[in-house]
């Protein structure tokens, strides 16, 4: 790109009013927003409860192997150091023409997800949509295609939500402070300002070229050049271009595990792993996990991981007040792979019987509950998730039980309920109906 053009449209969106944004430094949970409007902001998010991940770009290339050494998955430029002019060699074979973004949005609604995150810019600072900022973005590439663009159409057709990843931390450009050694293009003395410039004006790209955006994911906050409260000044500037954008804790880098009131962002990031039912989390939450090993597509990783773990995984975030957000990570064909696309399709066959007992669902008040059995609830109805299949189940709540009755049954034939002071068994038939883990559904009597 032409350096005199780069550095003009540079100084014109560093100039550009930011509206009303509070100034660098204020405090990331101000009073000026009331709670119930920040409820109603976030109030998709918690009723969708389950979404895609999808982890893809140039790193899909090299499939997690360089040198002979496998296994790097989406940090194989790091885990490689590989050079960046070798690295930038990807960019002229990644072509993916079996790309089919409402294929990929079908087979996410089909499995009961609400939302979409896709990478828009990972660690490798490769854009996947067509930015004015810089060439090394899906225009380096022989695919003449916004992948974003199409994505953002198919989930608008299908009523999900497009959300975005971005890393702050970038292992391509000569501006990040923790410049790589094996970064043989960049000169000069880096400049977290000019980067800072560089992120707001491709964040800004995001934020109006491709419709209203569901959530703002951040990664990479955790180097030493990105000082936290820098982190707070960016959620503003992107909530003034935005005012309903969802943006994750990790815009900034006090990373808490939302146990205090110390970090920013609207909700709380766990990666591969859910919280016990006992801690308590200050903010919504979500956790992303992987279907095997991997975020990014890795063609050694067979590590495939069971319909049934992922379901639990998906129901146990649930049942403690969370999101689950699976990822899937696609080639650079642009296909989803096969054992990723099986889960789903497995998934989704649960969810369509059990969907009601995931969406708008929020962790139960039941106590008692056996180890193998994890609960939901909505307003006038308990959901018990078996993954065995025991004679009977109790369960112990000060709730009064009125009917209870198997999802999987299509007859809804009702079950035999016995109430013991506060506990309550139930009996279950001899034969199980369901797949995975079989919901019972207990209506009950709502406080008035």
């Amino acid at each position: 790109m032409n350096r005199i053009r780069e550095r003009t449209i540079l100084l014109l969106i560093i100039l550009l009013p930011v509206a009303s944004a509070p100034m660098y430094g204020a405090d990331p949970t101000p009073a000026t927003e009331p709670a119930r409007q920040r409820e109603e902001r976030m109030r998709w998010f918690t009723q969708a409860r389950f979404g895609m991940f999808i982890h893809w770009g140039v790193y899909s290339v090299p499939a997690g192997e360089w040198n002979g050494e496998k296994g790097h998955g989406e940090w194989v430029m790091q885990y490689g150091r590989i050079p960046v002019s070798k690295y930038e060699q990807f960019a002229k074979q990644f072509n993916p023409v079996k790309y089919d973004a409402k294929e990929w949005v079908r087979l996410a609604k089909d499995a009961g997800m609400k939302y979409i995150v896709i990478t828009a810019k990972h660690h490798d600072g490769f854009g996947m949509f067509r930015s004015d900022l810089t060439d090394w973005c899906i225009k380096s590439t022989p695919f003449h295609r916004d992948p974003l663009k199409e994505l953002a159409d198919a989930c608008k057709e299908a009523g999900l939500k497009l959300c975005v990843f971005y890393s702050i931390m970038d292992w391509h450009h000569p501006d990040w402070p923790d410049r790589r050694p094996w970064n043989d293009r960049a000169t000069g003395t880096p400049d977290l300002g000019r980067y800072i410039t560089f992120m707001k004006g491709q964040l800004k790209e995001l934020l109006t070229r491709y419709g209203p955006i569901g959530i703002l994911w951040f990664d990479g906050d955790t180097e030493k050049p990105w000082p936290h409260q820098r982190g707070v000044e960016l959620y503003y500037y992107l909530r003034s271009l935005q005012p309903s954008i969802i943006i994750n804790d990790r815009v900034a880098n006090a990373r808490n595990e939302g146990w205090t009131d110390e970090g920013a962002g609207d909700y709380t990031t766990f990666e591969a792993w859910i919280p016990d039912r006992g801690q308590r989390i200050r903010l919504p939450w979500e956790s992303c996990m992987t279907v095997n090993g991997h975020w990014g597509f890795d063609k050694n990783d067979h590590n495939w991981k069971p319909t049934g773990a992922l379901i639990r995984n998906l129901v146990d975030c649930i049942s403690k007040g969370g999101n689950c957000l699976l990822n899937v990570g696609p080639t650079a064909e642009g296909l989803i792979p096969d054992e990723s696309v099986k889960r789903l399709r497995e998934i989704a066959d649960w969810m369509k019987i059990n969907g009601e007992a995931i969406h708008g669902a929020a962790a139960s008040r039941v106590e008692g509950l056996p180890p193998d059995c994890l609960a939901t609830e909505k307003p006038g109805r308990i959901y018990l998730h078996l993954f065995n299949w025991p004679d009977k189940v109790s369960f112990s709540t000060g709730q009064k039980a009125v009917r209870a009755f198997l999802l999987a049954d299509p007859a809804r034939k009702v079950l035999a309920v016995q109430t013991d002071q506060k506990k309550v068994t139930i009996s279950l038939p001899k034969d199980n109906p369901g797949r995975v883990a079989t919901v019972v559904c207990i209506e009950v009597a709502q406080d008035r």
